[in-house]
This record gives C-alpha cells, sequence and structure tokens, in this order.
C-alpha cells in the first residue's frame, strides 16, 4: 500500500483532498520496526504522530505492581502518540508486538498541517471525545462488569476494528496471547485462560496459531446484555 493509500484510510486526513494528501507524503519518516520493540516510553517527549503502516502496536502501562497492562492495540491505518492530541508528553508506553513499520509526521509539521486543513482539526476533536469515550467505558468495565464481559467485549471491538469475515465466522488478524488477553481486561492470566478454554469448547471461538476467530457472535452478545 502506498502512502496515499494509506493516509485515505486513516481518520484525521481522510476528509483531505487526495491532491493534498499526495503533497504532504514527503513529510512523513518511516520506520522499521521488530517485535517487542519500545517505541516510546511513558513520560517521553511526543516529537512524533505515528501511524501504523504494518503489523500492531500495543500501549502500555505498569501498574502499581509492576504487571504490565495493555490500554490500547492499534492496527494498520491506526494513529497514534501523545502529539496527536497534541499532549507535550506520551501518557504511557508502545510497544511494537510484531514486525511492522510506521510512519512519523513530526510535531511541528502536524500543527503547521492542523492550521492549513481545518478538517484536520475537527478530526482531532472527534478522535479526543472517541478516546475519552473509551476510557469512561473502561473504567465503568473494570467497576462493575464481570470478567467474561470484559473479554467479550473486548473481542468485539477487535472484531470491528480489525477483524476479517471468514466463512465460519470473524477472525481477529492480530496474534494476541492469554496473557496480552488478561492485561487488558485487568484480571489474572488463569482466569482468561479458563474463560477461552470455555468459551472453544462451547463452539463460541476457535484459536488457531494464536488468532482467534468469534465463530458465534450472537451468543457472546448475550454476556453484554444487562442481567
Amino acid at each position: 500500500m502506498d502512502r496515499g493509500e494509506l493516509l485515505g484510510r486513516v481518520s484525521l486526513f481522510r476528509e483531505l483532498a487526495p491532491r493534498d494528501r499526495q503533497d504532504i507524503q514527503g513529510l512523513f519518516l518511516e520506520q522499521r520496526l521488530e517485535r517487542g520493540q519500545i517505541i516510546f516510553l511513558e513520560g517521553d517527549q511526543a516529537e512524533y504522530v505515528y501511524i501504523v503502516s504494518g503489523g500492531r502496536v500495543k500501549i502500555v502501562r505498569q501498574t502499581a505492581g509492576g504487571k504490565e497492562m495493555i490500554l490500547e492495540v492499534f492496527a494498520p491505518g491506526d494513529v497514534f502518540g501523545g502529539a496527536t492530541l497534541l499532549l507535550s508528553c506520551h501518557p504511557a508506553t508502545a510497544v511494537c508486538m510484531e514486525p511492522g513499520a510506521l510512519l512519523c509526521l513530526p510535531r511541528q509539521d502536524y500543527v503547521a498541517l492542523l492550521k492549513r486543513f481545518p478538517p484536520m482539526a475537527l478530526q482531532v476533536i472527534e478522535l479526543l471525545r472517541q478516546r475519552l469515550q473509551e476510557a469512561h467505558q473502561t473504567i465503568r468495565a473494570l467497576a462493575a462488569e464481570r470478567v467474561e464481559t470484559r473479554v467479550a467485549r473486548l473481542l468485539f471491538k477487535l472484531a470491528d476494528k480489525s477483524g476479517v469475515p471468514t466463512q465460519g465466522g470473524i477472525r481477529l488478524m492480530l496474534h494476541l496471547t492469554r496473557q496480552d488477553i488478561a492485561d487488558m481486561v485487568g484480571c489474572t492470566l488463569e482466569t482468561a485462560i479458563r474463560i477461552l478454554s470455555r468459551w472453544q469448547k462451547e463452539g463460541l471461538i476457535k484459536t488457531e496459531e494464536g488468532v482467534i476467530t468469534i465463530l458465534n457472535r450472537q451468543e457472546l452478545e448475550h454476556l453484554l446484555r444487562p442481567g
């Protein structure tokens, strides 16, 4: 996928005319990534806006007990980084989950583009709204929802974001370990293993080479209903 096509998939640049997206391509730097490579650490200066062009990136924070908690996973076409929301420092750490690549837009060029293209500024506001809404949902879920509900909600979120329909269901195009899932929903590894193993036995999901396919979304959606 060339840069112009990729930028057309990114919410921040989607409203720009194709000619404008073509004009700004040269502002981006490309960075290749290896699995486990740290892109930035919590507290680092937010010097770039990042777009995932290949692979997956996880955003993590360390709990008081030293445990890693995954806050978000970004797939190709997603934009991330503190500079995206005009923060001076990154509020969390970004780590590459698999070999991939990023397009990196320097902060000063990003600010200049926001002034040049008002639709981009509106997209930043919308992005901030979405992130705040997701944060509120996460806080509410951790406080009140059963673990099974949180796991189901996570699978649906990943399916809506990067799932691919197959003959048998929706395949999540993301390699997640049981520990990753536990970290993302705030439960123990043993609990995550127990829930996913039970769902697999019941025919709700299947796992092949670390990739989950949702086989029966309707049944899992019952877990999201009150009562």
